[in-house]
């Protein structure tokens, strides 16, 4: 057992790089330590205890958690840092050798931050130079672990699944999360009413591979959707990412006639070529993906729909690059999230002989990035004059609050703190002075 008297009067200070997940899971984390007395440090304040929550999704993923590690170790020179998430349970050694480290937890032992802590506190009684690594294979982890984070008050990311079990070629997350896994229908619409209960307006729904869902309690994804649009008090819900193989006709249906399931989509494609999709292992071609994209489209005109894709993987010639652009450009989205392909280690991508040079990998992305840039001003200028409802958040930048409509459009007023985490209807009125949003004004 943990002995609480190691964590009186202590500040904890907590760090999150990488998906909605870590964010969820940060916030489990803070509750976990909070609930032993340890209360979270204000801005400027040094704390005693430095969690890191990391991500390895890409090489520079993990360049930014050293980097960050090596921030924070300057920020907070006395403080224990303990250093968990994806890019731990991958390389711990490598995270041990960074100064400042004093434990990496692997993914199983990151939902019991409070327990370890509590061991090293016993064991040292001051910071010492040996390192501590837990850590466990997640080949055969099974449990899963609630989170659902409350940042700003206003948005919720709530996880319904954890792990994957696709093993897509360039991937290294089934390696750092295990299999594919989840939380029950009934437990999850319980944390989405406490969350509502809370006061939250809007709630993210996350995972790794959402569309996977019941694979642990026989459910399925669209029962759960269906349960927790009938949650009163949330206001909207948004599906963070799913595959498009697991994108069926019937969700897209829901979400059209759903009031709270808003009209945004966020579907990895990672190629415009059906070569690079099978070198990528993906479960999908780019048929089935037009067809789903066109499907949004016709049923939702206004839709945000979010693409993932992946520039220079490994056998991505030069003319199956312009293939992918040209299908890319062909297809209804609104954005693109673009991503250098990054050599994970142990990934079957390595075998592959045809090798991307990193210079050529960052002109494709930039290529793509303009593109997607072009497609969002352009999906902002069609509503522009229109009318729409916007969820405000608490945040203040230079005089300005930021909220978001129905269809994700980032949206700027003069700050008016009566409207934070409040729906109002307004009128979209133009480009704000940096073109990152559009200016809207309130009618009713």
């Amino acid at each position: 057992m943990t002995d609480n008297t190691f964590f009186e009067n202590k500040k904890a200070a907590y760090f999150t790089l990488g998906c909605k997940l870590n964010f969820a899971e940060t916030s489990t984390v803070g509750r976990e330590l909070s609930s032993l007395g340890i209360r979270k440090a204000r801005a400027g304040e040094e704390a005693d205890f430095c969690i890191i929550n990391t991500c390895s999704v890409t090489e520079l993923a993990d360049k930014k958690c050293r980097n960050l590690i090596r921030r924070v170790h300057r920020m907070h020179p006395q403080a224990y840092i303990i250093v968990t998430g994806c890019y731990a349970q991958l390389k711990p050694e490598e995270i041990a050798s960074i100064e400042g480290v004093d434990l990496v937890l692997g993914m199983e032992q990151k939902r019991l931050v409070g327990k370890y802590i509590g061991r090293m506190l016993a064991a040292s009684k001051v910071k010492s130079a040996e390192v501590g690594i837990i850590s466990t294979s997640v080949k055969h982890t099974r449990s899963f672990t609630p989170s659902c984070s409350a940042g700003d008050r206003t948005r919720y990311f709530l996880k319904v699944q954890d792990g994957c079990d696709c093993f897509c070629s360039y991937c290294a997350i089934p390696f750092a999360r295990g299999r594919s896994r989840n939380g029950s229908i009934a437990h999850i619409v319980a944390q989405a009413r406490q969350a509502a209960g809370e006061g939250g307006r809007e709630i993210i729904l996350t995972g790794v591979n959402i569309g996977d869902f019941g694979k642990s309690t026989n459910e399925r994804f669209i029962d759960l959707i269906k349960a927790l649009d009938r949650v009163d008090g949330i206001e909207r819900f948004r599906i963070s990412s799913i595959e498009p193989d697991l994108l069926t006709d019937e969700i897209i249906d829901f979400v059209a006639a759903s009031r709270r399931f808003m009209p945004h989509f966020h579907i990895p494609l990672q190629s415009g070529s059906d070569a690079v999709l099978r070198l990528m292992r993906r479960r999908y071609d780019t048929a089935l993906f037009r067809r789903i994209t066109e499907r949004i489209r016709e049923i939702m005109p206004d839709t945000f729909i979010g693409i993932d894709v992946i520039a220079g993987m490994r056998g991505e010639t030069d003319e199956l690059f312009d293939q992918s652009l040209r299908f890319i450009e062909s297809l209804p989205f609104s954005c693109l999230h673009v991503f250098n392909y990054s050599e994970r280690p142990g990934t079957r991508a390595l075998k592959i002989d045809h090798h991307v040079p990193p210079e050529k990998r960052r002109l494709r992305s930039r290529r793509l990035i303009e593109l997607s840039d072009r497609r969002l001003h352009l999906f902002y200028d069609q509503h522009i004059g229109r009318r729409a409802n916007v969820l405000f958040e608490h945040s203040k930048k230079d005089g300005f609050m930021y909220g978001f409509t129905e269809n994700y459009i980032k949206t700027e007023i003069p700050y008016d703190k009566t409207l934070c985490n409040v729906i109002r209807r307004v009128e979209l009125t133009g480009w704000n002075a940096d073109k990152t949003a559009l200016t809207a004004k309130i009618i009713d």
